[in-house]
């Protein structure tokens, strides 16, 4: 029988339609073919393609991961950050702030899901170079980490990147979850990771962090990954490495059903408590019309998700 769950803090429902449900393999996607692109503007010697790098890291002379700005960017420099209101119902700013890649490996073949751990947490150290940074700048009210990863999760270059837009505003998604973890006397989030530690959509844990498949799940084995610590950034290497471990154990069960997917960094706006986490959403479904209502319709239950983690199904 479809089950309707309520996320665990915020006013978000999904229906759990479970007698859908398929087998993970029957959710396998088509492997992506990787042309030969002597043109790929994130492959070695072809760096004239984009703008001017504002950072790198390399070894012997050469860089193995890159930053630079988007040179398609939603958002620009020009303007200011100020949001005002006109006649009453219309709201609107300058789309002010950056946009930026960061090319995860000089070798086009491999994706984030081939790196290692070292690899991983060396590049959650960029991102949180890149946030402490983009934060300084007057008008950055939030630097938005995220990655898309194959074209049904919105990249139309396969090279394996991820990127920041740092703009005026605190993005929705982040805005209520801090308004709703307000409502409870602790972090709500402590709670939620003590109650999953146990539960059946628990996937894997090692010393600092936990990932589990979340209660409400949208996204056919969506998975969050959260410091068992309260912590409201990517604040210490500890964290860090054991973040990129099970990001990498959740993103290499993905890669047997090739799955397109988005994950989204969440972490606290300054001065306010949020406990910092990322949120992988597998991209395996197409929303009808239905979902535009507000409720969305997950034919997988996170119970049969995070046995797929877990290796049991």
């Amino acid at each position: 029988m479809p089950e309707l769950r309520k996320d665990y803090i915020l006013n978000r429902w999904v229906i759990i339609a479970s007698e859908r449900a398929q087998r993970p393999d029957q959710f396998k996607q088509e492997l992506p073919t990787i042309k030969k692109q002597d043109n790929c503007p994130f492959c070695p010697g072809n760096e004239h393609l984009t703008p001017n790098e504002i950072s790198r890291r390399e070894k012997n002379g050469k860089w193995y991961l890159r930053v630079i700005p988007n040179k398609f960017a939603a958002v620009t420099s020009e303007g200011n950050g100020i949001i005002q209101t006109h006649n009453q119902f219309y709201t609107f700013g300058n789309a002010f702030g950056k946009h930026e890649i960061i090319v995860e490996t000089a070798d086009k073949t491999k994706q984030l899901w081939d790196l290692s751990a070292e690899q991983v947490t060396e590049l959650f150290e960029v991102y949180n170079e890149r946030i402490t940074s983009l934060w300084k700048e007057k008008g950055i009210n939030y630097a938005q980490v995220f990655k898309n990863h194959d074209k049904a999760a919105g990249t139309s270059i396969m090279h394996s990147h991820s990127q920041i837009i740092a703009y005026d505003l605190v993005p929705q998604a982040v805005q209520d979850e801090v308004a709703a973890s307000k409502k409870f006397p602790s972090c709500p989030y402590c709670d939620i990771i003590l109650k999953e530690k146990n539960s059946a959509r628990r996937c894997f844990e090692n010393k600092n962090c936990i990932a589990f498949t979340p209660y409400a799940s949208r996204f056919p084995f969506e998975i969050w990954i959260f410091p068992k610590k309260h912590s409201t950034t990517l604040d210490t290497t500890e964290n860090m490495k054991d973040l990129a471990e099970l990001l990498l154990q959740a993103l290499k069960k993905l890669k047997t059903i090739h799955a397109p997917y988005n994950y989204m960094l969440h972490y606290s706006p300054f001065q306010e408590n949020l406990h910092c986490h990322i949120e992988v959403l597998p991209r395996l479904t197409t929303w009808a019309g239905f979902e535009y209502s507000g409720t969305i319709i997950n034919p997988v239950s996170p119970e049969d998700a995070a046995k797929f983690y877990r290796g049991e199904k």
